[in-house]
């Protein structure tokens, strides 16, 4: 057991590599308890949090959600988050080490608004299956899983004469299912989810399998000294919703249509460098390394990491050295990885 993102929960179940393996070509199962659940209510509460996000809620029908970004004025990342419409209510998804400062600046910026903000993370958790079998399971509970879900759409289910929420995950490695329950059902959820072939996966597999797909995480990959296009992360970002808290340097950027630096991926010839490690070419400093995992990629490890790289050293295939070690610059993910 161990912290991770605000909550205690199981970094390994004593065997990480083959946790990692059932991720990408079986079943996994894992604790979600280190993701917080926020509820907006209100009769401006639309309205309000698509003047605060990044994305376009306004538009998001009934039982659809999507990710964004909660900037300051001057632009910079605040915290990353999902926001779910389910009609009467919208719901916020983020990691629990966040959710102080956002409920913080959720409050600061309700001002005349009708907009009524509780946490109820301690009313509903959340377990995840990934992985290519991850159907095949849930099938087993008796949930009536389609053969192609649409990412991001939250749809209603009974197991076991309990209510619960399924909801897809957009990443392009692994098929990811979230079970939202509540936290008295969590105990027999994942029981029966083992017992229909799920191998339990704790947070050290989870992590390199982050690292592989190149999924950013705040406060590590993501932070408030970067604006949302260096982190690559466009699915954030809406251009014609209207405004929003720091928009006017968001639309900078964008009609300007560069920045200096971005995220990208690092394949090291050596071990996994720190995060703040310097990625230099013909050393000078052209960036820096956030995260780094070594990874199983076809029987064999590797050293993947992600950081932010200058412009103009890091195209694909460029070659970098970290640690005085050589690397390659990857888009993410590194689709190697599917076929460990």
């Amino acid at each position: 057991m161990s912290e991770y993102s605000g909550a205690v929960t199981a970094s390994s179940f004593g065997d990480p590599k083959a946790e990692f393996h059932a991720l990408i070509s079986g079943c996994g199962v894992y604790d979600l308890s280190w993701r917080s659940k926020i509820v907006l209510t209100g009769s401006d509460r639309v309205r309000w949090a698509n003047g605060i996000v990044t994305n376009n809620v306004r538009d998001l029908g009934e039982g659809y959600g999507n990710y964004n970004f909660l900037l300051n004025a001057q632009g910079k990342i605040q915290g990353d988050l999902y926001v779910y419409n389910f009609g009467d209510h919208l719901m916020v998804d983020t990691e629990r080490a966040q959710t102080p400062k956002i409920l913080e600046m959720f409050d600061k910026y309700i001002i005349m608004d009708d907009v009524e903000v509780a946490d109820v993370s301690d009313k509903l958790t959340a377990i995840a299956v990934q992985g290519p079998k991850s159907i095949d399971v849930l099938r087993k509970l008796g949930l009536t899983i389609a053969d192609e879900l649409e990412p991001s759409k939250v749809e209603k289910m009974v197991w076991n004469g309990i209510g619960t929420s399924v909801t897809r995950m957009a990443n392009e490695i692994a098929l990811t299912l979230e079970i939202w329950v509540a936290p008295e059902n969590a105990g027999p959820l994942w029981d029966a989810l083992l017992q229909a072939g799920a191998k339990p996966v704790g947070t050290e597999a989870l992590e390199s399998f982050r690292v592989a797909a190149g999924i950013p995480k705040y406060g590590q990959d993501i932070t408030d000294k970067y604006i949302p296009q260096e982190t690559e992360q466009f699915q954030a970002l809406h251009f014609s919703k209207g405004c929003y808290l720091g928009q006017e340097i968001v639309e900078r950027v964008r009609s300007r249509g560069a920045v200096h630096r971005h995220y990208a991926g690092f394949a090291i010839a050596g071990p996994p460098p720190a995060p703040g490690t310097e990625i230099q070419v013909d050393g000078k400093r052209v960036g820096e390394i956030t995260s780094a995992r070594s990874v199983a990629v076809n029987g064999n490890e590797k050293t993947l990491a992600l950081g932010y790289i200058r412009k103009e050293s890091g195209e694909p295939g460029t070659a970098v050295q970290v640690n005085g070690s050589e690397a390659l610059v990857f888009q993410p993910p590194y689709r190697e990885v599917l076929h460990s």
